[in-house]
């Protein structure tokens, strides 16, 4: 069965069950943003997000917010990338769902306070802030580039367990607890340190697969994995690079290595 869903790209993968920050300004995802807010709140806020294979996050005019955020190069949907836009993304990618949708005041103006605000409220030209979360994988067919932003028909993909996920999962737990405590330093808090860990394969693998430093090719093998115990499998063998590369080296910034930015777009 497929879906039509508006579409954002990004350098960076989503995964299902991971959280989505985004810091919106372009006009042609501000108006996607106007779309999400007009669907009622007790119905999902769906979009899709596909990492970028070829192309560019933001428009030029965009590159550290700039005065003008309005401008010709925001409102083209396919701007910033190639003339075939389906070879400008990974085929693979995740629905999203937008839980909290926040407009900026207009610049100069005291805050409104935080609540969520729909198109109708006035001028949006500041931007969003949106906070989205990952629920299923897809497999992208078509792009359009016909309206304000992209849209796409996609393919919902079923989570498969695979065989042997179950033991797979707690390989990669104890793999990642000592990646983690490699990275950080073993003092360090780590993700197992008071925490409750999942139990559910897929959700260790989703997990593991946003937490571990890794560049957005790597990144995507994991989202693309046939199923969830080929996902785990091969992330016990990139933990276990790593951590021994890690081990080898005299000091890492894992406080830098760690921190990611917010998505602007």
């Amino acid at each position: 069965m497929t879906t039509a869903l508006p579409l954002f790209p990004l350098n960076s993968v989503l995964f299902p069950g991971l959280v989505l920050p985004l810091n919106i300004f372009e006009a042609r995802y501000r108006a996607l943003m106007r779309d999400l807010l007009a669907v009622p709140e007790d119905e999902p806020r769906r979009f899709g997000v596909v990492a970028i294979r070829d192309g560019r996050e933001v428009a030029p005019t965009a590159v550290g917010l700039p005065e003008d955020v309005t401008g010709a190069a925001g409102s083209d949907p396919a701007g910033g990338f190639g003339p075939d836009l389906m070879s400008s993304f990974h085929t693979i990618g995740c629905v999203a769902d937008a839980t909290t949708i926040r407009k900026r005041p207009p610049r100069g103006s005291a805050p409104t306070g935080g609540a969520e605000e729909g198109p109708e409220n006035g001028d949006d030209s500041a931007g969003y802030e949106a906070l989205a979360t990952g629920t299923t994988r897809f497999r992208l067919l078509s792009v359009d580039a016909g309206g304000p932003y992209l849209t796409a028909e996609v393919e919902e993909l079923p989570e498969e367990e695979g065989e042997g996920a179950g033991a797979l999962a707690a390989g990669v737990l104890r793999a990642f607890q000592t990646y983690q405590k490699r990275l950080a330093g073993a003092r360090e808090r780590t993700l197992a340190a008071g925490q409750e860990l999942p139990d559910d394969p897929s959700v260790v693998s989703y997990l593991v697969a946003a937490a571990t430093v890794l560049d957005t090719p790597a990144k995507q093998r994991l989202l693309q994995a046939p199923d969830t115990a080929s996902r785990l499998a091969e992330e016990l063998r990139v933990l276990r690079r790593e951590s021994a590369v890690i081990g080898q080296l005299p000091s890492l910034p894992a406080v830098e290595l760690t921190r990611k930015p917010t998505s602007f777009n």
